[in-house]
């Protein structure tokens, strides 16, 4: 199977939802589908393919060298039907699935497999009564132990002429350049994407007339004029949500929400991760993904 078909595949496998997956190779349980995959197709060709669409994947084994801390919430489910067989594995989480790419080893050659695993859903019950937003929008993600991003936060707020809200730098640091669910992008500085650099946004703003900085969101002002509002998310409905930089204190920032049609302003309360949190979690909610997935995840967009 050629590249395009097999990403069709996987498509309609992960919108199955919890259906139960079984694998069809000898000796393969439940819990998982190998598919077809031409041999012709390198293993740096389908990493791209898959990537193209669900985002950067996971490194789960190298050189035969599987990662000895892997488990059910970093994508284990991928490296068990092959038994000690594998030798390069990378992941992908997607809703209530595990993608994997790589390859196993087959008697004397090495084979190209393609996988669509199930995913546990990640456990948020058992965080401590006092654990924070951020610790939750982790939990709830599966995102689990990853390399942390320093930031010269310092730099950054002198570009915008303004310190930015405690909890999302965190989200920053932790999760990086990427959307939760695949419907909420967080807006993050030196974004190799224009349009999500949380600073050069409101840096070719104060480029704009008046005019055009009171048309933008109307009818509030547009930072960086004082109190103004500045974006730090967007979704792919072209929803955006905004803070109200009001005040001195900007984790006390209201936040804002605006679907893409006129006079169509929420006032969201809580603070950034809050608001992410109950996003994903809380079907009631005006911009819920909890409508649509029991299980969530991040997609990230970096290298």
């Amino acid at each position: 199977m050629g590249n395009d078909g097999l990403l069709d595949v996987i498509t309609r496998l992960t919108a199955r939802g919890r259906q139960p997956l079984e694998c069809g190779e000898p000796g393969h349980g439940a819990g998982h589908v190998c598919l077809p995959v031409s041999q012709e197709i390198g293993l740096a060709g389908l990493v791209e393919g898959i990537s193209g669409r669900y985002g950067s994947s996971r490194n789960l084994a190298m050189g035969g060298c599987a990662d000895p801390t892997a488990d059910a919430t970093t994508g284990l489910p991928l490296l068990t039907p092959f038994r000690g067989r594998v030798v390069d594995m990378r992941a992908w989480a997607y809703g209530s699935c595990w993608i994997g790419a790589g390859t196993v080893c087959d008697g004397d050659a090495v084979q190209r497999v393609v996988v669509i695993a199930a995913r546990a859903v990640p456990v948020v019950e058992g965080l401590p009564a006092d654990a924070s937003w951020v610790e939750k929008v982790v939990a709830v993600t599966g995102w689990g132990e990853r390399r942390m991003r320093t930031v010269d936060w310092a730099a950054v707020q002198e570009r915008l002429g303004t310190v930015l809200p405690s909890d999302y730098k965190q989200l920053v640091e932790i999760f990086g350049y990427g959307a939760f669910d695949s419907f909420l992008t967080l807006y993050v500085p030196d974004a190799r994407v224009a349009g999500v650099d949380i600073v050069g946004g409101p840096e070719r703003r104060a480029g704009l007339s008046t005019l055009a900085l009171a048309s933008l969101w109307e009818p509030y002002d547009a930072y960086p004029v004082p109190g103004g509002l500045l974006e730090w998310g967007s979704s792919e409905q072209a929803d955006q949500f905004l803070w109200l930089t009001e005040g001195d204190d900007p984790d006390h920032w209201p936040i804002l929400a605006t679907a893409d049609i006129p006079d169509s302003w929420r006032r969201l309360g809580g603070s950034t991760a809050e608001v992410v949190f109950r996003m994903l979690t809380e079907r009631a909610h005006p911009f819920s993904t909890a409508r649509y997935f029991d299980t969530h995840w991040f997609q990230s967009y970096e290298d």
